[in-house]
């Protein structure tokens, strides 16, 4: 039985005393039938919920993160190591190798069906293995079939879409440390953000003095190399039909900008229709 992490390893700026005041002043274990509300009002998505109707859920920690990272910088660290040395693929890519093996583990278990295995994730009748991961969900599914089911929640985008169209930011902004400079090094250091100490680190290499498109293709090339071109969404999700695939991205969310959905979204309905499942195909937008 999994329990609460009860001294969490922050590996970006820690809560301000304000955040922690707002959290602790809302109400938890006095109120009545909590759990219950949370689930009803679907305030959170974990195992437990799903458990709770029947489905054999699994979560795990992504690589790097959790209880597989060993200190406060590892993210960081492995991102700029990708950067430095190309030797590992920390952002999205090593996670997702992992949910390939996980996949191979759950294929074996005489109490799961290979065949209604779902994967879903925030962003990453009969019985249907539940697996919680989040951007990771849509390229687990487009790496391996034995996913039958895919729920991508806040985490599908356009990444070639974004650096044409200057809606690179957002992303960029989320492991900022390796595309920016010695100064937001330090910053970074005192207030730990892995995107942003990456992109110092390869603005620096690059002798830029402000991150660019280039810069961004650069970095994605280097570390998570064809997110940009043959594994982008126009090409990974079609791939994906006929099995079931909703996506749920939010109306107003930087990272993930809707307009980089449009493309993907029109390639992955040819797709289904090809399959004569366009049913099995939808687009939620949360407001």
């Amino acid at each position: 039985m999994a329990k609460p992490v009860t001294n969490p390893l922050y590996q970006s700026s820690p809560p301000t005393m304000e955040e922690i005041e707002i959290l602790e002043s809302t109400p938890k274990a006095d109120l009545e039938n909590l759990d219950e509300l949370l689930q009803e009002e679907n305030f959170y998505l974990n195992i437990e919920a799903y458990a709770s109707r029947g489905y054999i859920a699994i979560s795990v920690d992504s690589r790097y993160h959790g209880d597989r990272a060993t200190n406060t910088t590892t993210y960081r660290d492995a991102l700029i190591s990708a950067w430095k040395t190309g030797e590992t693929m920390p952002f999205i890519y090593d996670t997702v190798w992992d949910l390939i093996k996980l996949a191979d583990y759950l294929t074996r278990r005489k109490d799961i069906y290979p065949s209604r295995i779902g994967i879903t994730g925030i962003s990453l009748g009969g019985r249907l293995t539940v697996v919680e991961r989040r951007m990771h969900a849509w390229f687990a599914a487009f790496a391996d079939t034995r996913y039958a089911v895919v729920v991508p929640v806040i985490g599908v985008q356009g990444f070639r879409w974004a650096i044409d169209n200057d809606e690179w930011e957002g992303r960029v902004e989320a492991i900022k440390p390796l595309f920016e400079g010695k100064m937001i090094m330090y910053f970074e250091y005192m207030h730990p953000n892995p995107l942003r100490f990456m992109d110092a680190v390869a603005r620096d290499d690059m002798d830029k003095d402000a991150i660019d498109k280039e810069v961004v293709e650069k970095v994605w090339d280097r570390i998570a190399p064809g997110l940009a071109s043959q594994f982008d969404s126009p090409y990974s999700l079609p791939a994906i039909a006929p099995r079931p695939l909703l996506i749920l991205n939010v109306a107003e969310d930087s990272q993930c900008p809707l307009g980089g959905l449009e493309i993907p979204r029109a390639k992955a309905s040819q797709a289904y229709r090809k399959f004569n499942c366009l049913d099995h195909f939808k687009v939620c937008c949360i407001v």
